[in-house]
């Protein structure tokens, strides 16, 4: 019997780069606003490398932050559905390097290249998916629980990854951010996954040991 040809996921970074907008790739330190609220929306940019932390800003001067981004992922995908200027304001979380497509040219890019437009389609109802489940964890679910998520997600945990997954460093001011309760909060219940056992402390930043999703399933 012939056996099948396997199927290799779709590179998108490779994509682009062939296709002549892998030029514009622009580098970032910790820290660095990439783009602020209210900015023009002109382009969609893909992270080669580092992380990204989308916030909005109220009218009242409240801070919320509503997406971790990492390498592979999009963002500034608002260009696409019209927004004349940029809702959210992304921050690099480390040294990271994103690449610039604008609005025009990836516009001509998902309506020539199917195997392009099916990854950046899987991609936002990925998206969608992770903001409805944020919005029930945030209104059904306690701080620790929230939390335990927040750092499952950040691992990326369910991703083919490695059981043991380290992050660069995250304050504990952004958790307390992310999930909508105090640093203290934040602070006791990382010391308790400590002593549980389901993180850990080290050079490199943070643990995650794939037993944290106890605190996610236990009811």
């Amino acid at each position: 019997m012939a056996r099948k040809k396997q199927r290799h996921p779709f590179d998108a970074q490779a994509f682009l780069e062939s296709t002549g907008v892998g030029k514009r790739v622009i580098t970032y330190a910790r820290r660095e606003v990439i783009f602020s609220q209210g900015d023009p929306c002109d382009s969609v940019m893909y992270v080669q490398r580092g992380g990204v932390q989308l916030s909005v800003i109220s009218h009242a001067g409240r801070e919320a932050i509503v997406a971790t981004l990492r390498r592979g992922d999009f963002l500034g995908e608002g260009a696409l559905a019209g927004h004349p200027v940029r809702l959210e304001t992304a921050t690099a979380t480390q040294p990271s390097a994103v690449l610039v497509v604008p609005k025009r040219q990836m516009i001509r890019l998902l309506h020539s290249h199917h195997a392009f437009s099916d990854r950046f389609i899987a991609h936002m109802l990925a998206r969608n998916a992770r903001l409805e489940a944020d919005l029930v964890d945030q209104l059904f679910n306690p701080s620790e629980k929230r939390l335990a998520r927040t750092l499952l997600l950040l691992a990326r945990y369910g991703n083919n990854n490695k059981p043991q997954r380290v992050l660069p460093t995250v304050s504990q001011e952004t958790l307390a951010e992310m999930i909508g309760t105090t640093r203290s909060r934040v602070n006791f219940f990382l010391n308790k996954f400590r002593k549980l056992g389901f993180i850990g402390y080290d050079a490199r930043g943070l643990t995650i040991n794939p037993s944290l999703l106890t605190i996610v399933v236990h009811d």
